[in-house]
């Protein structure tokens, strides 16, 4: 093994090594950066690593085609993440040099092409990124997260690309670097550091070298340009340390005292008498905890001692001094508190490091508890690591321990008076909190309310997280500056310390959690309702200290509503007068309640059990609970989360809400001051209807219901009058059965129809209107430069310029210099006209689809807005350059958009917590869909506590809990055995968008083959032939029972990680059809919750729930197929068309949708569903008062036999427009995309009564005309239909068609 040139705990460099055998990989918990600099065109073998990162000069004088080659070797290197940045001879990418085009003898065109190559989405997928000036935070393959930061620049040397001359041009560059930095790139090395050129000089930069000091987070700095002084350089640990983690030993002092002034004195003092007979105190630490666990308390009293967290590590405080067992990097750190001035010994026992001999310091530490005859400690903390595990290990080998008490009190006590330091960063944290509330999350309730915009509980959750920043790599997005500007105070703030207590808190009436005034409820995935109460609550920390806001909105609050809201109003100032110094918590519990019972005694026993809680580094000191058993004084300086409710309240329809009040407050000697403020008073918090949107009725359309045709796709022989039947043939009794079931299917729809009606009517008189998919939509504002002075160079020639990096088109327009963003630009073209050229650019205007409703109005109709403009110039090359330029900038921004749109639903997947202590429970041999990039290999499936891991030797891919339905499909009939998992929300699998994750196993060996999985007979005889099937019948039945108890087991661990009840789905193959989803036929498996085809992709899994109604189409007695449309409930969803499912299976479909009550309508035509949806988005409160679906007609006659009995129709019957021409002739129909038209559809006019006559009353009715034509032809002439017409008609109706525009033909 090659022993590193430099090694430290944290580092090792290797410098020499055989570039035929280099270093091992150290493993797991270390990152390898391999690192290269001025290569300059040259290619030569690079050892493997996890990171490769370039520090400059990639190609030898910057020509593009030098430049493309060096990419392509970095390319086929195997390092999974590789960095780059560019150098001083790197002159194709530095655009603000002025001798580009001297220098390369290039158009200005084609440098810009190869600057916009380098920043391409095509690289970074291939996992290239090149920075300049630019950010990035990556994962390595062990899911260690990097942040890297890459400048070029260097001080000015000759000629060269990317450099600077002054000392404010060099600040401007490198103040630029964010403080979280880890991994560095420079082109130029820090002064006096491997800077020194071959005649002696430092040729460094010397302010780089300045603010490096303030990067106390970077690991790694990379640099090159001086060739001969290569080599590496580390920091002494020493200097490291003090940089990296500085301990405030004056405020460790100051605390201990605390402690130790309160131990003494705690016989004469209630709030410390559980430590009063205490020998010592003990804190233990063993892992962190997961980040979704509460902080613990004893983290609580690390971190208020030392300001960092220091797990694995045990504090015993004794009488004479305080004993600290930890590892040795941490006992490094330590040591600058060990000789600080205290008036407590300190003594820390470091245990030996992992290739060391063990020492003695954890036997000194035992023995020294073990001296003990009482310890304090926090006796229902539990913790868990290597360290814990020793520890308890020779404890319980003691002959005798100390007796335990518990101290949690004690620490609550040592920590609830705060000092001035953390009184400052608790009124940073209740600053930044009061500025989310008034200036984000209030506006943002306020507009979802107002438009009434379809958005679920935890997306405005999220939404709300999301100002702290988001993302991560070169998509990594920074605090909101645009809210926390607005604040208060907050110039100074360093927004790594900022972070949320716990996920924000959206609660309306549609949360399936019901209102729940606790901190641990988590917002819903229901859609937020527009109406009625509701509750938001979040907190913040700023360097571990909390602050805390909750408020309740009410849109169109009765007048109980606003009485209660306005005595929590009241109840708040009266407690702010009372809690003060020396007041117990029970008394001001007691106040509360005086004071309820006094304005209103029925809300007494609506009134929450406690009014607020201690907080500090701990969100939620239960020590300091105000609640009516706890007699704890309060104290001056102390902060408490005064929180006031009513839960379980019910208003006047029956409906249950809650309200509440919570601000963060701070003790005072007289009185109580509120440090979190805004968005409190009823008129920000209470919202009433305008008497326009209260009065609001819908409109009546003149348009009357289409009549839905009678017929199926059944043979008719079964309903029709036909002989046979009047004549009580042996078919009579079945067809009675028939007619008897499908006139309970009748009954049964119409219940159905009702029911859907009535909830439609009632879901959109709460909600209102719709807002036809409209929220959200407006016209989005851009910023290119923040002033002039941002503007580029070559405006000041007043041409037409194209900054790809500003992604901007500059204009000149009467003497200056006007930049227009990419996206205000529709297009642009270039014509010749005679020597001139004219370019002409078209503008992104409102009114643009002349005829049609304009979609996206301008929030100013008084605005002018200016369509084209255009340009003549000589110059046709450069025009049409230019012309190029735009459309190639337009064509980028409008794939990033649509990229962006297609992953806005994609879910960062979170950290898989693995089983510990037994092995995992696992599926071998198994395949993955959609697969992992590279070859198709198998893998195995892992189930841990909260999701499951596929693990193949391409890579591995993690679910969480994010599984909506779970199935396992047997290969009873198919050649695979399936467990698939349908997703709540997409996630990332390789490059793709997945909603569908499917995990299969063949069950083919070799003696299946295209014969029909049996063996020839001339090979084997039939003895041996029924041997090998009842073999194989056995072998797929074992590979059915295991993989079924694997999914089993899935489902288990889902329901136990999530808390809600996942059930395995199981398709019934019985009551499959065919059809065509998509552009192939498939076969379609309904199960309990879902109608679904997993035997190959694409996927298709339909939630029943999540379906309004079917409508069965083109159902014509001629036709041998029809197709099937499923609406959502989502009306905002495109309805799902399956499409040529063959007749004779109508009624096996039809049964099944009755069975899982999906209301169904028929009709002979196809309806185009484009037009009706957005009909019905625009109002759906219009849509159902004048009777919704009703205009689709109901299933085989369901709704027809009501339509006479009814007074009124359906007034939106469907348009000429929204019906499709359909063609069809005996062997199929057409079902390829076809559409509407002025021609298509069909004339539902009135129905004859007639309609349903067959055709021996026909045939006498026709005889008595013949008769009466021969009386007098006069009388017949009077008549309303001739013979013909009314054969015509009657014959049309028979056969299921609609007469009047359909195109159909038909034969009987």
């Amino acid at each position: 093994m090659l022993t590193p040139n430099i090694s430290t705990d944290m580092a090792r460099v290797f410098l020499d090594y055989d570039e035929t055998s280099p270093p091992q990989h150290p493993g797991s918990g270390w990152t390898r950066f391999v690192c290269i600099s001025d290569t300059h065109s040259r290619i030569f073998p690079v050892p493997d690593g996890d990171v490769l990162l370039h520090s400059g000069d990639l190609s030898s004088w910057g020509y593009p085609e030098q430049l493309e080659g060096t990419v392509a070797w970095l390319l086929s290197l195997g390092h999974p993440t590789k960095i780059i940045i560019a150098g001083n001879h790197d002159l194709c990418l530095d655009a603000s040099l002025p001798q580009n085009q001297q220098v390369l003898l290039l158009e200005d065109s084609s440098l810009e092409g190869v600057r916009t190559w380098m920043r391409s989405q095509a690289l970074r997928d291939a996992n290239l990124h090149y920075l300049e000036h630019t950010f990035l935070r990556f994962k390595t393959k062990e899911g260690r997260e990097w942040c890297a930061y890459g400048s070029p620049s260097t001080p000015r040397y000759a000629r060269g690309a990317f450099q600077y001359e002054t000392a404010e041009e060099a600040h401007a560059l490198y103040q630029q670097i964010p403080p979280e930095t880890e991994i560095l790139l420079t082109h130029t090395p820090p002064h006096l550091t491997l800077d020194v050129t071959r005649r002696g000089k430092n040729a460094g930069c010397p302010h780089l070298a300045e603010w490096l000091k303030n990067l106390t987070q970077c690991r790694l700095h990379v640099f090159g340009h001086i060739h001969e002084a290569r080599g590496a350089y580390v920091v002494p640990e020493s200097h490291k340390v003090s940089m990296l983690v500085e301990l405030n030993k004056h405020l460790f002092n100051s605390r201990v005292k605390r402690i130790y002034d309160s131990w003494t004195s705690a016989k004469n003092d209630d709030d410390y008498s559980s430590i009063a007979e205490a020998d010592a105190l003990l804190i233990v630490a063993g892992d962190p905890a997961s980040e979704d666990e509460p902080m613990r308390k004893g983290t609580c009293l690390q971190q208020w001692l030392l300001g960092y967290e220091f797990p694995s590590t045990l504090f015993l405080f004794q009488m004479d001094k305080i004993s600290i067992l930890c590892s040795a990097s941490k006992a490094k750190i330590l040591a600058q508190i060990q000789h600080s001035g205290g008036n407590i010994p300190i003594e820390i026992l470091a245990q030996a490091k992992g290739k060391e001999a063990p020492n003695d310091a954890l036997q000194k530490f035992v023995a020294a508890y073990g001296s003990q005859k009482r310890v304090a400690t926090l006796v229902k903390e539990t913790h868990t690591g290597k360290v814990v595990a020793e520890w308890e290990k020779l404890v319980n080998g003691l002959e005798s321990t100390p007796e335990l008490v518990d101290m949690s009190s004690a620490v609550s006590c040592f920590m609830a008076v705060k000092d001035s330091e953390e009184l400052k960063n608790i009124q940073t944290a209740a600053a930044l909190t009061s500025t989310l509330l008034k200036h984000h999350v209030a506006p943002k309730l306020e507009s979802i309310l107002d438009k009434e915009s379809k958005v679920t509980h935890d997306m405005v959750a999220a939404q709300i997280e999301a100002r702290l920043g988001s993302g991560e790599g070169s998509t990594a997005k920074g605090p909101d500056m645009r809210v926390w500007s607005k604040g208060k105070g907050l110039n100074d703030i360093d927004w790594q310390l900022v972070e949320f207590c716990y996920p924000p808190i959206i609660i309306s009436r549609s949360s399936k959690s019901g209102y729940d005034l606790r901190y641990t409820v988590e917002s819903s995935e229901d859609n937020i309702a527009h109406k009625g109460v509701v509750l938001v609550a979040f907190g913040l920390r700023y360097k571990s200290y909390c602050a805390n806001v909750g408020r309740t909105f009410i849109v169109d609050p009765n007048s109980d509503q606003e009485t209660q809201y306005n005595l929590l109003l009241s109840l708040q100032s009266e407690l702010l007068s009372v809690i003060k110094d020396g007041v117990s918590a029970r008394e001001v519990y007691q106040r509360a309640i005086s004071f309820v019972k006094g304005k209103d005694p029925d809300l007494e026993k609506h009134f929450t059990k406690n009014v607020g809680f201690g907080m500090g580094i701990e969100f939620r000191d239960s020590a300091y609970l105000l609640s009516a058993k706890n007699g704890r004084s309060l104290k001056s300086d102390m902060i408490i989360n005064l929180g006031l409710g009513f839960s379980e309240l019910v208003d006047s329809s029956g409906k249950k809400y809650a309200l509440h009040l919570v601000d963060t407050i701070r003790v005072g000697v007289d009185k109580s001051v509120l440090l979190t403020e805004g968005t409190r008073s009823s008129k920000d918090t209470l919202f009433f209807l305008t008497p326009e949107s209260e009065q609001e009725k819908p409109k009546k359309s003149e348009r009357k219901a289409p009549s839905a045709p009678r017929t199926n796709g059944s043979p008719q022989k079964k309903t029709a009058g036909t002989k046979v039947l009047r004549n009580q043939t042996r078919r009579a009794v079945q067809d009675d059965v028939h007619m008897t079931a499908a006139a309970r299917l009748a009954e049964h729809q119409r219940e159905l129809h009702e029911k859907l009606q009535a909830e439609g009517v009632q879901r959109y008189s709460e909600e209102g209107a719709g807002s036809g998919g409209k929220e959200g939509k407006g016209w989005k504002k851009f910023q290119s430069y923040k002033g002039e002075g941002a503007l580029p160079s070559e405006v000041e020639r007043l041409r037409i310029y194209v900054d790809r990096k500003a992604q901007t088109v500059i204009l000149p327009m009467h003497g200056s210099a006007v930049p227009f963003h990419i996206n205000t630009i529709k297009n642009a073209s270039k014509n010749d006209e005679g020597e001139f050229t004219i370019l002409r650019i078209n503008f992104q205007t409102p009114g643009q689809l002349a005829g049609k409703k304009e979609d996206t109005p301008f929030e100013d109709p008084d605005a002018t807005f200016i369509r084209s403009v255009s340009y003549r110039s000589p110059d046709g090359h450069r025009f049409d350059n230019i012309c190029k330029q735009i459309t190639d900038l337009k064509k980028e921004a409008n794939k990033r958009e649509q990229q962006k749109k297609e992953m806005a639903d994609v879910i960062e997947q979170g950290t898989l917590v693995e089983i510990k202590g037994r092995r995992p429970a696992k599926m071998s041999e198994a395949f993955v869909r959609p697969a992992l990039d590279g070859k198709r290999l198998p893998g195995e499936v892992e189930i841990h506590q909260n999701g499951v891991r596929y693990q193949s030797p391409l890579g591995s891919q993690k679910i969480g809990n994010n599984i909506k339905h779970l199935f396992f499909q047997p290969c009873d009939h198919e050649l695979l055995v399936i467990v698939h998992l349908h997703l709540k929300s997409p996630i990332m699998i390789g490059k793709k968008k997945a909603f569908d994750v499917q995990f299969f196993r063949e069950a083919t060996d070799v003696q299946f083959d295209e014969t029909g999985n049996r063996k020839r007979k001339h090979r084997y005889g039939d003895e041996d032939e029924i041997e090998m099937e009842q073999q194989e019948r056995k072998r797929r039945a074992m590979l059915n029972k295991e993989i079924k108890v694997f999914a089993e087991k899935i489902a288990e661990a889902a329901s136990a990680s999530n808390g809600d009840t996942l059930e395995l789905d199981i398709p019934f193959r019985e009551l499959s059809f065919e059809g065509v989803p998509f552009r192939t036929s498939a076969r379609l498996q309904p199960t309990t919750e879902c109608l679904v085809h997993l035997t190959d992709p694409p996927f298709l899994v339909v939630t029943l729930a999540d379906i309004e109604i079917a409508s069965l189409e083109r159902v014509q007695y001629s036709l041998k197929q029809f197709d099937l449309v499923l609406i959502f409930k989502d009306f905002t969803k495109a309805p799902l068309h399956i499409n040529s499912i063959q007749s004779s299976q109508m009624d096996d479909v039809k049964n099944w949708l009755d069975s899982v009550d999906i209301p169904m309508s028929e009709g002979p035509v196809n309806l185009n569903w484009g037009p009706i949806m957005k009909h019905i988005n625009e109002n759906p409160h219009e849509f159902f008062h004048v009777g919704g679906w009703s205009f689709l007609g109901g299933a085989g006659g369901a709704e027809s036999d009501r339509s006479d009995e009814s007074d009124s129709e359906s007034e939106f019957e469907a348009d000429e427009e929204d019906l499709v021409d359909v063609e069809s002739s005996d062997d199929e129909s057409d079902y390829g995309d076809s559409d509407a038209g002025s021609d298509s559809g069909s004339d539902f006019g009135d129905d004859d009564d007639e309609s349903g006559e067959d055709w021996d009353e026909l045939e006498r009715k026709a005889a008595k005309s013949d008769m009466k034509r021969a009386e007098g032809g006069k009388k017949a002439g009077d008549s309303d239909d001739s013979d013909d017409d009314r054969r015509k008609k009657t014959k049309s109706k028979s056969t299921g068609k609609a007469n009047g525009k359909a195109n159909g033909k038909s034969k009987r």
